[in-house]
């Protein structure tokens, strides 16, 4: 029997709840089913959100109501990238504190640098996000399956979402090493 992708987002979603990337009501997450986007709906409980609370986006339409503030975000990463089944998005405490220098993130560890030579960093004005992250994270993931918007979080792209929360996982483990060797003096650059 084939899982229900959407019983699948909720899971995923929940796992970033679980171990730290996310609050109880940030991040968010979508994925795609052939013309249709499930998107996490706005203020939605990592703890709590069940799967007939998604909200149905028309893959090549506009958000519809209820639907993450991050929904048209989500629709242009798949316009974008026809690979991609799904998009997280996550507030990893290390690649947040990270992302403030504005530069893009370089992991210095062994798997980050392997999956994730350069992590781009959008420095995209917290007063004008919700009308520039859609180009912009979009145009990002085009040529990444992550990134970063400053001060905001990871965003990124799998053809499942098992890929898109491994890649979540993995720059936050990054950013982690990144931290604690900058802390210990011993940061490579």
């Amino acid at each position: 029997m084939t899982a229900d992708p959407r019983e699948t987002l909720v899971r995923y979603y929940r796992l970033l709840r679980t171990h730290g990337y996310n609050d109880s009501h940030s991040g968010n997450g979508s994925v795609r089913v052939d013309d249709t986007v499930w998107v996490t709906p706005t203020g939605a409980c990592g703890d709590t959100l069940g799967a007939d609370a998604l909200v149905a986006c028309p893959a090549d339409g506009e958000p519809a109501r209820g639907a993450s503030l991050d929904a048209a975000l989500h629709l242009a990463v798949y316009r974008a990238n026809p690979q991609a089944g799904a998009v997280l998005h996550s507030h990893g405490a290390h690649a947040i504190a990270l992302s403030l220098s504005g530069e893009d993130f370089v992991p210095v560890d062994f798997e980050g640098a392997a999956y994730f030579p350069r992590v781009p960093v959008l420095d995209i004005p917290y007063a004008d996000y919700v009308a520039q992250s859609p180009a912009r994270v979009a145009q990002a993931l085009a040529e990444c399956p992550v990134a970063m918007v400053r001060g905001h979080g990871v965003y990124a792209w799998g053809e499942t979402l098992d890929r898109a929360y491994k890649w979540n996982c993995s720059v936050e483990a990054a950013a982690r090493i990144a931290w604690l060797a900058r802390l210990a003096g011993t940061a490579v650059e």
